[in-house]
């Protein structure tokens, strides 16, 4: 007799909010520590690739060395990319719908400069901004003190992954609608980036929301940003998916990912030494991030290991791409995509409680669904009588 063989537990969305969440944090965690370098500086640092959480790079020399210091990272500290990610989502909690760029100026930006919270690279209590980086800080300066128009303030930035590593928030409010992900995040995005840094925001929400469709595929979830992405986005997003799709193992994959996506990228070889045309607006280029957490999510096949440990490993900008990439597939499989134990070691060491942001935003993205259907019946009911009165 042939056993019977149980069908796959479709994840509910709030397994799919907490798994995302979990997975962006866990995903920052490890790859703050080795950020900024190359694969091979990290084999040599760690005598082998990094297979889970390590330590400062510089040991017990972290507060001075340069070019990491103040920031304790490693020994799984979440790093400004979590920061974010919760500030956003303290933001939902007070607004309780939609977002836009205005929601940015009269929420974000006040819980940035007044709102203390714990911080665990400087192992202190502090305001967000005494930790954020220069292209967040931007939001400080044109909206607080610039009074600039909130749509257009991301307007003379640097231009980089900074919006996008704190996005998955609004892709999971517009779970399983990745073209309202999208349109959200490109408008709040609007205050603090322009360019191709706003529209990584937009496809990597709508990677978010589009993992959360009911029997999603990393490549379902690649289409989808194929589909929605514009100019150098799309087509950097298009050669590392092809590249990606050659392999099963992050070690082969490794090289050729950056060579796919190093024409887009405007940063250049050295990460900690760019040309002067990096991170200037440009159709034609696109943040390296994404692209490449996206293609970690298939030559990982969506299993959280592979595909993480990839995004780390690939060092420069790492902490932001296994963000992304933790944040996709723990939206793809819930919380049990997640292993427990660095979700308990990074939560311990960064004495941050990290699911109740994602209790936080479950109960309002229930809220705003609710809202979101209300609207519809509104306009279906008007839609009909208009169109019952043109037959008359």
């Amino acid at each position: 007799m042939t056993p019977t063989v149980a069908p796959p537990v479709t994840p509910t969305l709030d397994d799919r909010i907490t798994g995302s969440l979990l997975g962006a944090a866990v995903g920052d965690a490890l790859g703050g520590p080795v950020e900024g370098y190359t694969p091979e500086q990290i084999v040599e640092r760690h005598g082998g690739r990094v297979t889970g959480i390590v330590g400062p790079w510089n040991g017990g020399e972290w507060r001075t060395a340069r070019p990491i210091a103040p920031y304790h990272k490693g020994d799984g500290h979440v790093t400004d990319d979590t920061l974010m990610t919760h500030a956003l989502i303290r933001v939902y909690e007070k607004v309780r719908g939609h977002l836009d760029a205005y929601a940015v100026a009269d929420h974000l930006v006040p819980d940035l400069m007044g709102s203390p919270v714990w911080i665990p690279e400087l192992e202190a209590e502090a305001l967000p901004l005494q930790r954020i980086f220069l292209a967040e800080k931007w939001l400080v300066a044109r909206l607080h003190y610039g009074h600039v128009d909130p749509r257009e303030a991301g307007s003379g930035n640097i231009v980089n992954c900074g919006a996008a590593m704190y996005m998955a928030p609004v892709g999971l409010v517009n779970a399983a609608h990745p073209e309202a992900a999208y349109a959200e995040a490109l408008d709040v995005a609007g205050a603090h980036q322009s360019s191709y840094g706003r529209e990584a925001a937009g496809v990597f929400a709508a990677a978010v929301a589009a993992a959360c469709v009911p029997g999603a595929t990393p490549s379902s979830v690649v289409d989808t940003a194929l589909a929605l992405a514009k100019d150098g986005t799309r087509a950097a997003i298009e050669a590392v998916a092809e590249v990606a799709s050659r392999h099963r193992d992050f070690e082969s994959a490794l090289s050729p990912l950056r060579k796919a996506v190093a024409p887009f990228d405007s940063v250049g070889p050295d990460y900690r030494a760019p040309g002067l045309g990096a991170r200037r607006p440009s159709r034609l280029h696109a943040i390296e991030e994404l692209p490449i957490a996206l293609g970690m999510l298939l030559v990982g096949e969506g299993d959280f290991r592979r595909t993480v440990l990839g995004s780390v490993n690939y060092g420069r900008d790492c902490d932001s791409i296994a963000t992304m990439a933790g944040a996709i597939v723990g939206a793809l499989h819930g919380e049990p995509a997640v292993p427990s134990e660095w979700a308990k070691q990074v939560a311990e060491a960064s004495r941050l409680d990290l699911h109740a942001p994602a209790r936080a935003l479950t109960q309002v993205t229930h809220e705003i669904f609710a809202q979101d259907l209300a609207r519809r019946r509104a306009h279906e009911s008007a839609f009909t009588t208009l169109t019952s009165a043109a037959d008359r």
